[in-house]
């Protein structure tokens, strides 16, 4: 048994080494010696390309300002592990990590004895989520994020009050297809028997994927552009403002505080379900709730402005739709700036295509390395863009510091291309910004 935190995260950071193990007979099989705690809690689960996150804390504003006490199961983290288990925005202890830890490590060694082999990092802290919301008797409902495609996702245990699925794009192509409908047979997995979906899928040919999945399970769909719709959008400086027409009612002039077109469809199938929870009775929620609850949504890493001088944004874009809608809110917004963009990527990326968009905004380009397993070689970057100014480094931290003393009044700094390398800039750069001194 473990006595630390520090000790227990080593233990589930080391189940990385088993990759990534779609299916879910191992799941099944730590969740029945743990009495099926996946049963006994109400949950939204919420698939897709891009959006999960973000969608996941729109609803989780939202359903809080109505007086919830909300979970959410979340991947990857941006500053803190503990922040994929969280309540009410509130990471789980790490006393409580520590325990949870000690609950399912006996399981993982036995399972690990048998035909089915060791669960993965995923497998082990999708596991100890359900214990954990399912053994706090104050969560209401929890929202699960999808890690990974959905038809074979370690959360597709539960039975959801309601499901969505908020976008479809190349991403994972070596695991879930190579095409928008391969793609989106995956992500339809989730959709179960009976039970509502919501999405915001453009794709013809991903959308007709859905719809057959969804008249086999006879699940009601619910489509972006068909059954609800967004009217009147228009951007402010911090954030945007739309009208949304639903069945329910049109509710005009809805303010986010996140930046992007995109979040206002993810906004909306947060609202949709939200309005689906509350006209079935399973919750009390209300007008006030809903606008009060999407404009106090915050969600790190997703076009997040650090400074305001100097200009400097972190954006977790990990594929190529990620980087169009980059890509498009930087031309908007920023066309008279001078865009210096920082970018480290994943091997299994479609890094090309990212690179090849990027190029076409950025008057300064540098790529970098960083230390995680799957990160692609910085080089590699570089012999692909065709951008003038571009430049490989090694040491991102210090080169970081320099160029962010270095920019001019007309200059500014997107860092990109990965959530895991976010997740590690993030806090340097914000002390830097502070302090002014990097910390390595």
């Amino acid at each position: 048994m473990f006595t630390t935190y520090n000790e227990a995260l080593e233990w589930i950071h080391g189940r990385l080494r088993l990759g990534i193990k779609p299916g879910l007979k191992r799941m099944e099989w730590m969740l029945e010696k743990l009495d099926h705690p996946e049963g006994k809690i109400n949950a939204v689960h919420i698939g897709g390309t891009n959006g999960k996150g973000s969608t996941v804390t729109f609803l989780r504003s939202i359903l809080q300002e109505a007086g919830y006490k909300v979970g959410t199961f979340t991947s990857p983290y941006i500053e803190h592990f503990n922040e994929r288990i969280s309540i009410n925005g509130k990471p789980i202890s790490d006393q409580d990590l520590l325990d949870l830890t000690n609950l399912i490590v006996p399981l993982a060694d036995e399972l690990e004895e048998t035909e089915l082999g060791g669960p993965s990092e995923f497998e082990v802290i999708t596991a100890m989520s359900f214990y954990y919301f399912a053994n706090n008797p104050k969560v209401d409902i929890v929202l699960y994020e999808v890690g990974l495609g959905g038809r074979f996702d370690s959360t597709n245990v539960i039975k959801p009050l309601t499901s969505i699925i908020t976008n479809i794009g190349l991403d994972h192509t070596s695991i879930l297809g190579d095409t928008y409908e391969k793609i989106a047979f995956e992500k339809a997995g989730i959709i179960k028997e009976g039970t509502p979906i919501f999405t915001a899928v453009k794709h013809p040919g991903a959308m007709k994927v859905i719809e057959e999945q969804a008249v086999k399970m006879k699940a009601p769909l619910y489509r972006l552009g068909e059954e609800f719709n967004i009217n009147s959008h228009h951007s402010v400086s911090k954030g945007e403002v739309f009208t949304l027409q639903t069945e329910e009612k049109t509710l005009e002039k809805l303010e986010i505080s996140m930046i992007g077109q995109h979040q206002t469809e993810n906004a909306s199938l947060a609202v949709c379900a939200a309005q689906f929870l509350n006209k079935k009775g399973l919750f009390n929620i209300s007008e006030h709730a809903i606008r009060t609850g999407l404009k106090q949504t915050y969600w790190p890493g997703r076009f997040e402005i650090l400074s305001e001088s100097p200009l400097v944004i972190i954006d977790g874009a990990h594929n190529d739709e990620g980087i169009t809608t980059l890509v498009n809110e930087l031309s908007s917004r920023y066309k008279d700036k001078n865009i210096h963009i920082v970018f480290a990527a994943l091997k299994d990326k479609k890094y090309d295509k990212m690179i090849g968009k990027l190029d076409k905004v950025a008057s300064q380009i540098s790529f970098v390395n960083f230390d995680f397993p799957r990160a692609a070689d910085a080089k590699d970057f570089l012999k692909i863009s065709q951008c003038a100014n571009k430049v490989a480094v090694d040491d991102w931290k210090s080169y970081l510091g320099e160029e962010i003393q270095n920019l001019q009044g007309n200059s500014m700094l997107v860092v990109t291309g990965s959530l895991y390398f976010i997740s590690e800039v993030k806090p340097i750069l914000c002390h830097f910004l502070k302090n002014k001194t990097i910390s390595l």
